[in-house]
Parts: structure tokens; C-alpha cells; sequence
């Protein structure tokens, strides 16, 4: 039977697109704006800017309320519209495009000032600007201000530059010099950066300290998770967002298919509240397969990452009664110094040695062979330096983490597609270390520092050291470490077997 009744949000269609810039569902821009203080919305003085619109969804579930919440301070409805499009919501776009969606998503016309604007502004803009900016290009050829690749967006005037306005300045009063009470959006994460393989570079980050430089009452953005454990670039970011008492929440999604539908973010993501008037612990809110939700009050600066899962920080905290962890023993990425497009010989020569690369067993010349460490001769325990599954979970929501895990024999060697977890002068403990890397508590501690695919040295800081003279089991670590039930159930319910 034909349904009449259907009537898609148009944005609810466009958050499902893969795109760049990701655009937010309104059910997740509800449940951002839930966090704000209702009285917010109770008053006509109370402003709100979307420095980085690009639907206009925040905006229009912001106007909604304002709508509901002040009939009674303005009664005439016609009124109400107009103070509150014309005083307290303001944009800047992102791109033109997205400038004129905005605009029909707000005003129901890209034209504020045509007839068909539901409240009528002196210019075409209204209060949601788009400025067209060129790079800045430094002679090192990225753009001082994103890190923008010159080969890549240096264009012609015609093609989009994703210049974006707001942080393509010092001070971003000097684009919209106004006092406000609210932030919130979604900015745009990433910029490429010209390296290999369409290497890209975050610059969401950037956003959030642009919007802090404006001092509002409240920061409300949704981001991606990525800067939990830091690196490219987000060091200093982690650093002070770790260390910010100002955040009131945060609600965290391990698996970003869980807040937009049709877009793999690898390490998920999540929306934070800063308040200005807050000083104390966050209150975090842990999201996985949708109906798994944990709620815990702590310190973000715990660890050096934010681990993002609330039971796993008590079984961390039981873990770590050891004093020594695996990143003190695990090797930097490329122990040879084998680049991963490496393919060695077919035929091994007299003096060659065996090299393992992503593309199976072949031969190398020792001479080719940078040992370092020392270790050619050792037995090596090694696993893939790419996560299993790419961070996201099985259709079961669990995680293997390790896709390969062997043990290398004197004069094997391998490119840095594969990680080195230690050495061992005997094949024995090399095997034992390999039973414990087997374990479901093994590659759930591992997993706790992880917030993309790659697995780093440093992604074993919550991973304890063993004694190798003797082969693991869960059970054995279960007891070792005083494990309840409920931390037993979670983690079997979070790691598969691993063969």
C-alpha cells in the first residue's frame, strides 16, 4: 500500500551522505542542545552563533526552542520570529554552498531579504555569513593558518578553497565582534595534507580554540575522538582539553556508525560542554552499539589519554597495581628501517635473510638490513601495525584489535607493516609472550589507548609486563588481578577469540 504519510528531514538525508565535512543528524543536534540550561532559551537576550555551519541544523533546533520557550515573553508570534532570527542566532558558513543551505534551513529562502524570508533582513546574508578566503601559503607550501597542502587547494577563483573564515584569522573578532552566550556546531576535521597515500591532517581542533578566543558561556561541539591519545598535531590539544576543569560533559561514541549512521569515523566520536561558570570533574557519558551506556563522574587527566569507557578505567586502575607496562619494552615503528612497499627477492640468496611484508614471505640482503636494536639474531614476537577491523567493531559490536601475531626466528626479519612487541634469546618465552597477547585482557588493555588504527608504542601504556617463563590464560589474569564478575562479563563481551 502506497504511504502518504512519509515526510523525510531533509537534513536527516543530507547527515547521511559521506562527505568531508560530516553533517550532524537533528536527533543528534536535540541531545547536544539537552545539555544546555533550559533557562537559556527562556530569555530573548540569550545569543547563539554556529561558527562553521553547514545545513543549518543547530540553528533550526535552536530557533525551535526560542520559539516555544518565549511565547509568553512575546506573545505575537509574527514578533517573536523576527527578534529571535534577527537577535539572538547567528552562522558563518563554511562554504557557499553550505551558506545558502543554511539559509533555506533557517529563513526557508538563501535570500534573507527576498519576500519568501520568514523574517526580512536588510541583506541577502541575514545573520549567516559566507566569506570567500584564499589560503595563506608559508614557503613551505601549507597554509599557515590549517596546514593545507598549496598543491592541493591553491585553485582558481571559480573552485571552493575550504579557506574556512573562522580560523583563517588571528582573532575571530575581527570577523563577528559580538558577545556570546553559545557556540556550538560541527566543524570541519580534516585538511590534506599532500603527504602519501591522501595523507590528511586535523583541524578541528582549531575550531574549538578559535571559539574559545570568543569567551562564551557555554562551548557545546561534536568532534572527532581522535585527539583522546593525541598525535599529529593534537598533542598540545589533548594536553589542555585533559586538563581543562571547564568541561562539564562529555558523551562519547566508540563506534561513530552509532551517532552518524553512513559515516566511518575511525576512533569514533564525541560532543563536549565547557562552561565557563564550571569548575569540577566531567560527567562522561560512554555510547557502544547504541543501547550500551555508562554514566561516571572523574577527572579527564587521569592518564596521559582519555580512556573513553567507564568499566574499563576500574579494570585499568586493578592493572596497573603492576609497575611496569609493555610500552617500556615494545620497539618504535620500522625496527629494520624496511619501508612497507618493500617487496625483497623471490629467490634467497647464501647471506639473505627472510622478510616478512604485507604481501608474504620473500628474501632481503643483510647488508640491506638496518639492526639497530640488535636483534636479528633474537626470537621477535610481532603483530600487524594496522588494527584489526580498522577500529570499528564486528557486526557482534566486539573487537579482534591483532589481525597477525607471530613469533620471528633468528634471521627473520620484517618491513613496518608489523610492530615488534619484544625479543627473547629462546622460542619458549616468545611463544609464552605469545599467549598472553592471545588473551581477551591483553587486547582489551591495548584497546583502551587506541582511537585509530594504528597501534603505536605508546598504545601499550595500560598493558602490563609478564613473566614470559610460563604460558597465560585469561583465567590466569582474571584472578591475578582481582577481576568482578561484571569487569569479567565486559570484557568477554567486548573482545572475540582470537585463533
Amino acid at each position: 500500500m502506497e504511504r502518504h504519510d512519509y515526510n523525510p528531514d531533509v537534513l536527516n538525508c543530507l547527515a547521511n551522505l559521506s562527505n568531508d565535512e560530516v553533517k550532524t543528524p537533528p536527533a543528534v543536534a536535540a541531545r547536544m542542545l539537552d545539555l544546555l540550561p533550559p533557562e537559556l532559551f527562556r530569555s530573548p537576550a540569550t545569543t547563539f552563533l554556529d561558527p562553521f555551519t553547514k545545513s543549518g541544523v543547530f540553528l533550526r533546533e535552536i530557533v525551535k526552542r526560542l520559539d516555544r520557550s518565549l511565547e509568553k515573553v512575546i506573545p505575537d508570534r509574527r514578533e517573536r520570529i523576527d527578534h529571535i532570527l534577527q537577535k539572538q542566532v547567528f552562522g558563518i558558513a563554511t562554504t557557499e554552498l553550505s551558506a545558502h543551505l543554511s539559509r533555506r534551513t533557517l529563513y526557508c529562502s538563501k535570500d534573507a531579504s527576498s519576500q519568501y524570508s520568514v523574517s526580512r533582513f536588510a541583506t541577502p546574508d541575514g545573520n549567516l555569513r559566507y566569506r570567500p578566503l584564499r589560503h595563506t601559503w608559508s614557503t613551505a607550501g601549507k597554509c599557515v593558518y590549517c596546514g593545507a597542502s598549496q598543491g592541493v587547494y591553491d585553485r582558481s577563483d571559480h573552485a571552493e578553497q575550504y579557506a574556512y573564515e573562522f580560523i583563517h584569522t588571528e582573532n575571530p573578532k575581527n570577523i563577528i565582534n559580538m558577545k556570546f552566550d553559545v557556540i556550538i556546531g560541527n566543524p570541519p576535521y580534516q585538511m590534506s595534507d599532500g603527504g602519501n597515500s591522501a595523507s590528511a591532517r586535523p583541524i578541528y581542533h582549531y575550531f574549538v580554540e578559535q571559539a574559545q578566543k570568543l569567551q562564551p558561556r557555554y562551548l557545546l561541539m561534536i568532534i572527532p575522538a581522535r585527539w583522546y591519545a593525541g598525535g599529529k598535531g593534537l598533542d598540545q590539544f589533548r594536553n589542555n582539553m585533559l586538563n581543562d576543569r571547564h568541561i562539564k560533559v562529555l558523551v562519547d561514541y566508540s563506534n561513530s556508525a552509532d551517532c552518524f549512521p553512513s559515516v566511518n569515523i575511525a576512533g569514533g566520536v564525541c560532543y563536549f560542554l565547557w562552561s565557563k561558570e564550571y569548575t569540577g570533574d566531567c560527567t562522561i557519558t560512554s555510547i557502544s552499539n547504541n543501547d550500551n551506556v555508562s554514566v561516571d563522574k572523574r577527572r579527564l587527566d587521569e592518564f596521559d589519554v582519555l580512556v573513553r569507557n567507564n568499566t574499563a578505567i576500574h579494570i585499568i586502575r586493578k592493572a596497573l597495581i603492576e609497575k611496569k607496562t609493555l610500552d617500556g619494552v615494545v620497539f618504535s615503528r620500522n625496527a629494520f628501517s624496511i619501508s612497507s612497499n618493500i617487496r625483497g627477492n623471490e629467490q634467497q640468496g647464501r647471506d639473505d635473510l627472510t622478510l616478512y611484508t604485507s604481501n608474504g614471505i620473500s628474501y632481503v640482503s643483510r647488508d640491506n638490513v638496518e639492526d639497530k636494536h640488535h636483534i636479528v639474531n633474537k626470537y621477535k614476537v610481532i603483530i600487524t601495525y594496522a588494527m584489526s577491523g580498522g577500529n570499528k567493531p564486528t557486526s557482534n559490536g566486539d573487537y579482534q584489535v591483532i589481525s597477525t601475531l607471530r613469533v620471528l626466528k633468528p634471521s627473520e626479519v620484517c618491513s613496518e607493516t608489523y610492530l615488534i612487541l619484544s625479543t627473547f634469546n629462546d622460542i619458549t618465552s616468545a611463544e609464552n609472550m605469545c599467549t598472553y597477547v592471545k588473551t581477551k585482557t591483553f587486547r582489551f588493555l591495548l584497546l583502551q589507548a587506541l582511537t585509530s588504527i594504528h597501534i603505536t608504542k605508546d598504545s601499550f601504556q595500560f598493558v602490563p609486563l609478564q613473566d614470559f617463563s610460563h604460558p597465560w590464560t585469561d583465567e590466569m589474569l582474571y584472578k591475578k588481578y582481582g577481576l568482578e564478575q561484571g569487569e569479567i562479563d565486559f570484557i568477554e563481551s567486548m573482545i572475540r577469540p582470537m585463533e
